[in-house]
């Protein structure tokens, strides 16, 4: 299963999903091992300073989900195969003869906490800012969001579809710089993944009954400069889990610092 190739501070390898799906990931440290889900957007790449800072306690796994960097994407997409592929990895955890800790951030962090509820053998979780909707009015335009998305993406307009999704997220002249950055497309490369972090999302809203099946010890973490409405969701999230508990970081927004992050996640999962 593994294909790693080790070098002193990094190992690169490959592991084959649940559909044959070959995933990349990278491992940093030696320990117990923590694997980190990227949300929107996010690669193995992009987790690298986060994976740095807690390298020294732990064996920390990034990787690309499917259809990002070096990963494969079988088709059609299932919100089932992507629990598959981050299985696979849990996997590679247990043949090492170690337990494994989860971090996922935003959709990332909504995946895993699907994959949990789904079974998953996580020991504990960690999910900074899932992206949920509190209010009952904003499922609607949740579907309409996926609808655009799945449009625009099926005419092969990945500029336009990643417009759409960062349009809300971003003020137009800070898009419009990205847009003239050497960064777009690398992003455009990625946009088709933009339709799976919406489908991990369902309807959009805080899945209640899905979470009181999440076993594991859940921290819900997010920023104090984050919208109202991110950190409602958050405070939400924690309630509805049997074993949550919620945290705010002073300061941070939904771009955390890793060097604030990383000892929050440290204490976390070495706690008795």
């Amino acid at each position: 299963m593994d294909e790693a190739s080790s070098t002193l501070s990094r190992a690169r390898g490959r592991v084959r999903s649940g559909d044959g799906t070959r995933i990349a990931y990278e491992r940093h440290g030696e320990g117990p091992w923590v694997i980190v889900v990227s949300g929107a957007l996010g690669t193995a790449a992009e987790e690298r300073a986060l994976a740095g800072l807690l390298a020294p306690r732990f064996s920390v796994v990034t990787y690309d989900r499917r259809g990002r960097g070096g990963s494969g994407d079988t088709g059609p997409y299932a919100v089932e195969r992507e629990i598959d592929d981050l299985a696979a990895l849990v996997t590679l955890a247990g043949e090492a003869g170690d337990g494994v800790c989860v971090h996922g951030t935003a959709s990332g962090g909504a995946l895993a906490l699907t994959a949990a509820a789904a079974g998953l053998p996580i020991g504990r979780l960690s999910v900074y800012e899932p992206p949920y909707a509190t209010d009952p009015e904003a499922g609607e335009a949740h579907a309409v969001l996926g609808r655009r998305l799945a449009g625009l993406l099926g005419r092969g307009r990945r500029g336009d579809a990643l417009d759409l999704f960062l349009a809300d997220a971003m003020a137009p002249g800070a898009l419009t710089a990205l847009r003239g950055s050497p960064a777009w497309p690398g992003l455009e490369a990625l946009a088709p993944t933009l339709a799976y972090d919406h489908a991990i999302l369902g309807d959009g809203q805080v899945p209640y009954e899905r979470l009181t099946a999440v076993h594991a010890r859940v921290l819900v973490v997010d920023g104090g400069f984050s919208p109202a409405g991110t950190r409602r969701a958050a405070g939400l999230v924690s309630t509805a889990l049997p074993r949550g508990r919620h945290r705010t970081l002073t300061g941070q927004t939904h771009l955390v610092a890793p060097h604030v992050l990383a000892p929050v996640l440290e204490d976390f999962f070495t706690e008795e």
